[in-house]
């Protein structure tokens, strides 16, 4: 069952095609908006961060990011706490790690704060682009609740997930758990 909540859908760099399972989640919801930033192959953070400002129109709002996505969602989340109800915040990137796009230099400068925002940061076991003990202490110093899904890589469509079914039930168990919070 989807969730009651509107999505905003944050992809990494160059976007999520239609078989990654952010678009497949995105075709479910009638209400799912997609950031358009102007930058997808040669991210620019704050290009991002206003795309993620324009894409969300109402607080009853859960955001959906992945990979850069996330850092993205992350830097507008701690300069708008409380906008949005929650984020999920799915395989975050090492802004220091060997493997960081390098098209993406301005991302890299995103120091992580406190979001001010219910979140959920969901990470792999063996992400080649974030060790695990990096994305526990990301979602620490993000303040974020931490969910390890076991060995699925870079959780994209190399990692052969489909609709990804074990996602869209922790998302729709987050989005329970913010529907119950009074604002």
């Amino acid at each position: 069952m989807p969730t009651p909540l509107s999505l905003t859908i944050v992809p990494g760099i160059n976007d999520s095609t239609a078989k990654h399972w952010q678009s497949r989640w995105q075709a479910t919801q009638t209400d799912a908006v997609r950031i358009r930033p102007v930058s997808w192959d040669e991210p620019d953070l704050q290009d991002w961060v206003g795309a993620v400002d324009a894409a969300v129109t109402t607080p009853d709002t859960i955001i959906v990011a992945h990979s850069l996505g996330c850092l993205a969602a992350a830097t507008w989340l701690a300069q708008n706490p409380g906008r949005v109800r929650g984020a999920l915040l799915v395989a975050p990137p090492d802004r220091s790690g060997p493997r960081f796009p390098p098209a993406a230099p301005t991302f890299q400068a995103a120091e992580p704060e406190t979001l001010g925002t219910p979140a959920l940061v969901v990470a792999s076991a063996d992400d080649p682009f974030c060790a695990l003990g990096t994305a526990r202490t990301l979602a620490a110093v993000w303040g974020a609740g931490f969910v390890e899904v076991g060995s699925r890589g870079h959780i994209n469509i190399a990692s052969k997930l489909g609709d990804w079914p074990a996602g869209r039930a922790l998302l729709d168990e987050f989005a329970e758990s913010l529907a119950g919070m009074v604002r």
